[in-house]
């Protein structure tokens, strides 16, 4: 009898729709924002997420709405959902999705399909795609259309399960339009918790022995040590904890700003791109990575090499045989890792604990005031306006990874979002969106490019509907200047990269937002900080240099 009573109840069965089923299924997992567009198909979709009491947000193009998801879920540690309607509404949050990948952001796009009895060569159905299922699950971690209204909670719970086991990445979710409203018996089953990924004991012997006895042990962390901790704080203060038993010094890839103090003795903050520091961890006798791919956007170059032994510490398996394949691979939660190798390092003597180790690393101020000296003023002024706690959410754009990413320090509980690897152009205006909606509590501001801003400047709308007190800061250098600059290094003339641009100013006003053109980084100061006060948007345009 006692196993019999260990055996769960079956669960809960009732007759619903195939739009029901998915948002009960939803719902089950906590959803209660969705960002998206309404069609033609998802409409049924739409009134059982009202009927749910889900708010509902409306990006002005369905790019946008992935993006404001993804920055939803770095933020909140949840992930952000998606719904788009068939054919182009797919299509157009491709690119999102293909960026939430890169950076392993957990996104969940739900999307109508063709009706089931579709035939394969197609027939000219509105919106109809050759292979709208294959053309996403080919930019994401995986594509399902299901079969059946029965099959529905299943995928939801497929969803869900693959965010909280592995490594968190996009999925896609295709109803065939004629189940979202037929009918048919569905269980709803609960949740089921996940367990985080433990350690292998003798590897993190292995990985405390050698680390130990480093001559010049160096700690590289990214975007997977971001997750927030019991207390809430990043797994990056886990590192910090080994690090300073090990006197280590510690980079962070773009992905991994912000997750220790970047103004910590031992920190060095986001210069895996200044040369100084890269040949400084290619000397390490022992790196510790955690949580980052070491590859080419991270390191800024594509053949860069370690000199030392390299212990990995990731959730994804594959990981440990990538560019740089681990001495000692540790796939595992991180946190359960990082505390498993701090209880190790605690036990064993150390003469110098918190004291950097090794040779002293070329002082590396010179290259890096070189690299930012066109925006020096600019961050300056962003430093002294921002408060600790703010959410930065920056573009693809020179300002941001010339000049805020290495030299505007950052210590937790601020957060860095940036669109690495995969490298989209319109990120931060709609992620800063999705970044606010899920923390109203902080202030977040975005920094774009004159270029890059137009990408999804349609966005002001969204943000002016939302009433978010948003700084949006637009550095001005009349185009694409990062292409320009690489084509005169070429070489050659600058070509279709000089691009005309509106009065970004009078654009957000007439958006409904407020607009300021600025000149000095006083003007810039003060600009930001009225605009985190403000009650609508605020467009700041600011010069390069």
């Amino acid at each position: 009898m006692a196993g019999r009573e260990s055996i769960p109840a079956p669960a809960p069965s009732a007759s619903m729709t195939g739009a029901a089923a998915l948002v009960a299924a939803l719902r089950r997992y906590g959803v209660d924002t969705a960002f998206g567009i309404p069609g033609a198909h998802n409409l049924a979709i739409y009134q059982e997420l009202d009927r749910a009491g889900v708010r509902c947000l409306t990006p002005r193009h369905e790019q946008g709405a992935g993006y404001a998801a993804d920055g939803y879920a770095r933020v909140t540690g949840r992930p952000g959902v998606v719904v788009t309607t068939t054919g182009p509404g797919v299509v157009n949050a491709a690119a999102a999705l293909a960026q939430a990948y890169s950076d392993s952001s957990p996104v969940l796009l739900v999307s109508p399909g063709v009706p089931t009895d579709h035939p394969r060569h197609g027939r000219g159905y509105l919106h109809e795609s050759k292979d709208q299922t294959g053309s996403v699950g080919a930019l994401c971690a995986w594509s399902h259309r299901v079969s059946s209204v029965r099959e529905i909670p299943a995928a939801v719970a497929r969803a869900f399960a693959s965010f909280a086991e592995g490594r968190p990445r996009p999925v896609h979710i295709e109803i065939p339009a004629d189940l979202l409203d037929a009918e048919a018996e569905v269980a709803l089953a609960p949740p089921y918790r996940i367990s985080p990924r433990t350690p292998d004991p003798d590897a993190l012997d292995e990985a405390a022995r050698l680390l130990g006895g480093a001559r010049q042990p160096g700690v590289v962390l990214g975007g997977g040590t971001q997750t927030p901790g019991d207390d809430g704080q990043p797994v990056g203060l886990l590192a910090l904890r080994v690090a300073e038993r090990l006197g280590a010094r510690i980079v962070t890839t773009v992905n991994g700003k912000g997750v220790v103090p970047e103004s910590h003795p031992l920190a060095l903050g986001t210069t895996l791109r200044i040369d100084v520091v890269r040949r400084w961890l290619a000397t390490c006798d022992v790196v510790l990575a955690v949580g980052t791919e070491l590859g080419p956007a991270d390191l800024w170059e594509d053949g860069f090499a370690l000199g030392g032994r390299l212990i990995r510490v990731d959730v994804d398996p594959a990981q440990m045989y990538g560019d740089h394949v681990a001495d000692v691979p540790i796939v595992a939660d991180a946190r359960l890792a990082l505390a498993g190798l701090a209880r190790r390092l605690d036990e064993t003597p150390s003469s110098s604990p918190n004291e950097p180790r090794g040779h002293p690393i070329p002082d590396h101020r010179a290259e890096l005031a070189d690299v930012t000296r066109r925006w020096a003023g600019q961050i300056a002024a962003l430093r002294r306006a921002l408060p600790d706690e703010t959410i930065i959410v920056g573009d693809n754009s020179m300002m941001v990874y010339h000049g805020a990413l290495v030299a505007l320090p950052m210590d937790p509980p601020g957060r860095f979002l940036f669109p690495t690897g995969y490298g989209t152009l319109g990120f931060a205006l709609p992620a800063a969106i999705g970044a606010k909606t899920g923390r109203p509590d902080r202030p977040v501001v975005a920094l774009a490019g004159d270029g890059a801003f137009q990408f999804s400047l349609q966005e002001l709308a969204t943000a002016v509907e939302l009433r978010l007190a948003l700084p949006i800061v637009i550095s001005d250098n009349g185009g694409f200047g990062e292409i320009r600059d690489e084509m005169r290094l070429r070489g050659m003339r600058p070509v279709a990269v000089d691009l005309h641009a509106p009065d970004f100013a009078a654009l957000a006003r007439a958006y409904g937002a407020k607009g300021r053109a600025v000149k000095t980084p006083a003007e810039l100061e003060e600009a930001v900080a009225e605009a985190l006060e403000a009650a609508v948007p605020t467009v700041i345009v600011v010069p390069e240099g």
